[in-house]
């Protein structure tokens, strides 16, 4: 079991930008925000083999680019960001996921909730909106999941994404409607 840390982000970047205390600095940010990453990452791509990828992935651009950490931002927002962009790497490469029908999406989340229950409740309200998540485009899919389960502000995601508030309103006022459409039938 991971041992919680509580070191302030200016401290934790104080430390990834030092050479000498560089190592350091990552692996208390690994323990600080490893498994919220994770968790991040596997409501995109969801399964446990592709997110601990998008994950290792993530830490490495991380760590090949810390020196670019201005501090404009909090620390875990720009971890958050780089997870996010390797998600949507990942999802374009693969395509996997992209356009399922209901039908499919139902049978794919039923295959994974039996190889991993840890991740999937088998409550079906569960189930079903896990399902119609998976029919979201990947960006509306993102956008609903930054602001639905992480509760992130419109503010933070669009400084993430690049996108206007506006934009993300109205992306996550669509996928919320489709996802209620979907469960409602």
């Amino acid at each position: 079991m991971q041992q919680q840390t509580s070191i302030s982000d200016e401290a934790l970047a104080s430390l990834l930008l030092q050479p000498q205390s560089r190592r350091q600095g990552f692996t208390l940010m690994v323990d600080t925000y490893g498994k919220r990453l994770y968790g991040h990452i596997r409501k995109m791509v969801l399964t446990h083999e592709d997110a601990d990828d998008v994950l290792q992935n993530t830490l490495i651009k991380a760590w090949l680019h810390v020196e670019k950490f201005r501090g404009e931002a909090q620390l875990f927002t720009w971890l958050y960001r780089i997870a996010t962009n390797e998600c949507l790497t990942f999802m374009a490469n693969t395509k996997r996921l992209q356009n399922l029908s209901l039908g499919d999406a139902g049978e794919l989340l039923n295959s994974l909730a039996a190889k991993d229950s840890s991740y999937f409740n088998a409550d079906e309200a569960q189930l079903k909106l896990q399902q119609a998540i998976l029919t979201l485009p990947e960006k509306q899919r993102l956008v609903f999941n930054m602001r639905y389960f992480d509760e992130l502000p419109y503010e933070q995601i669009s400084g993430m994404l690049g996108t206007s508030v506006g934009a993300l309103k109205a992306s996550y006022h669509i996928a919320a409607e489709k996802i209620e459409r979907l469960i409602i039938v």
